[in-house]
């Protein structure tokens, strides 16, 4: 009997479970500063704390909340000429964050969006130029709509809109607290 049970264990289908894990860094703070601003630019690092009342001011402006006290910001300049501002920030894609960076004008208009690490299973083409462009130029003043002014991609829709409502919520932090400090 014994041997019969251990001579009919080869027949026992195997599971073995796997998860896929993917993280790609794509590129460092650096590599996206000299992306979006001339490499010659200099920047200089102006964190910003946010007390809990700006958080609030900023969720009621972007309609997105703003989950960290203090938000990476730095100044931009070349020859003594200020160029404006670039930020790093993270949002979830549809589990895990996507850290990206933007680079805004003096004026709020958006310079540059490039993705540093993007860390889902699918939707990593919010990383291609071309989907990327769209928000070159983008303000306050633009709609801000899925599939009206930026195209979705089909499979990274929550990472489309939550990139979408990131760059609104850093145009917003611009206006309330960076737009009248370009000169400190």
């Amino acid at each position: 009997m014994a041997q019969t049970y251990w001579n009919s264990l080869w027949f026992m289908p195997m599971v073995v479970v796997t998860v896929p894990a993917f993280a790609a860094d794509y590129l460092t703070v650096a590599q996206a500063q000299a992306l979006i601003f001339d490499q010659a630019a200099v920047f200089s690092e102006r964190p910003t704390l946010l007390s809990s009342d700006a958080k609030d001011q900023i969720k009621d402006l972007s309609g997105v909340r703003q989950r960290q006290d203090q938000q990476p910001i730095w100044k931009v300049e070349k020859d003594g000429q200020f160029l404006g501002w670039f930020m790093v920030d993270d949002v979830v894609g549809k589990h895990e964050y996507i850290t990206y960076a933007v680079g805004i004008s003096p004026q709020g208009e958006v310079l540059g969006l490039e993705v540093l690490s993007y860390r889902e299973t699918h939707g990593g083409q919010v990383r291609e130029a071309s989907w990327r462009q769209q928000f070159h130029g983008k303000t306050l003043n633009d709609p801000f709509k899925l599939d009206e002014d930026v195209t979705n991609i089909s499979g990274a829709t929550l990472s489309c809109r939550n990139l979408l409502d990131g760059v609104k919520r850093l145009l917003v932090i611009h206006q309330l607290f960076l737009s009248q400090t370009a000169l400190l």
